[in-house]
């Protein structure tokens, strides 16, 4: 008889009153955090002004939320929330989708270019994408500790049994499944990985577009190919060739090639790294030759 992991992590993480603090919370609050100085990091590196971080923080902030709501309203359920419109404010009860987030973050970015750094969004997509890696690989974490978002039955020995999902006791009791939510933080910390390595050791932010182009290639092609052993999200799905997840990540997935073939074929940008916050919204200079 196969030995399977058998998961029952509790998703909350500890309480104050009746507030129940849940681990996915967390991942959420922590991944800002350390994205935030990361991109401090990265800002003072090329010598931008700090201002602009608080800035990017509530774009950002206020895209990844709104847009991944939306996204789960209109892209999965718009059939039950049509009839109740205010329960789409209720976040609390769940109901985020990463596609949704990646729109919102876009649109977020757009208008902070306009408005804020007068740059091309490019320029802020290249250095933000990076810590958004690391927050997508702890967000799916805490997919992990609510026992959501898990593959299909599976007799591999590193099969989870989800005692604490509703679904699982109702269609996978006693079989183990493929714990998807790992497979994609696996994926996601490895191009976080990746992205550090093209910035910090080989500059890639000098060919603009490449950063980001490699971005979306690596988070939305495993996502496409994960997809194949999850679990459709809503009825709907069991009847489509493939599933909503997969027809977003297309998109996604041929724009972040077109990027990297764009950037590729367009001469290196040489910039200077004065290593300190800029005095005042001034363009990166280029190296003196």
């Amino acid at each position: 008889m196969l030995d399977f992991i058998t998961w029952t992590a509790d998703p909350v993480w500890f309480h104050i009153g009746p507030l129940a603090i849940r681990w996915y919370s967390l991942a959420f609050m922590v991944g800002f955090l350390v994205g935030y100085e990361i991109e401090a990091r990265i800002y003072r590196h090329e010598g931008a002004p700090e201002r602009w971080l608080g800035i990017l923080l509530m774009w950002t902030v206020a895209g990844t939320i709104i847009g991944a709501r939306l996204g789960h309203v209109f892209f999965y359920e718009w059939d039950m929330y049509k009839h109740n419109p205010i329960s789409i404010l209720y976040v609390w009860h769940g109901g985020l989708a990463s596609h949704g987030g990646t729109i919102g973050i876009i649109i977020g970015v757009i208008l902070y270019s306009l408005i804020t750094t007068k740059r091309n969004p490019l320029w802020t997509f290249d250095r933000l994408v990076i810590p958004v890696a690391l927050v997508g690989g702890l967000i799916r974490l805490g997919n992990l500790m609510n026992s959501e978002i898990f593959g299909h039955a599976t007799t591999l020995p590193w099969g989870f049994m989800f005692l604490r999902s509703r679904e699982w006791n109702e269609l996978y009791y006693g079989q183990a499944c493929h714990p998807t939510q790992i497979y994609e933080a696996l994926c996601y910390f490895s191009l976080f990985a990746v992205l550090m390595w093209m910035y910090w050791k080989k500059n890639a932010e000098e060919r603009t577009g490449l950063i980001f182009g490699v971005f979306l290639t690596g988070i939305f092609l495993p996502r496409f190919l994960i997809e194949f052993i999850k679990n459709d999200q809503v009825d709907f799905e069991a009847t489509m060739a493939l599933n909503m997840g997969q027809w977003l990540s297309i998109p996604f997935v041929l724009i972040g090639i077109g990027l990297v073939i764009y950037a590729m074929r367009r001469p290196r940008i040489r910039i200077d790294f004065p290593d300190r916050f800029a005095d005042e919204d001034e363009k990166p200079r280029k190296k003196n030759k």
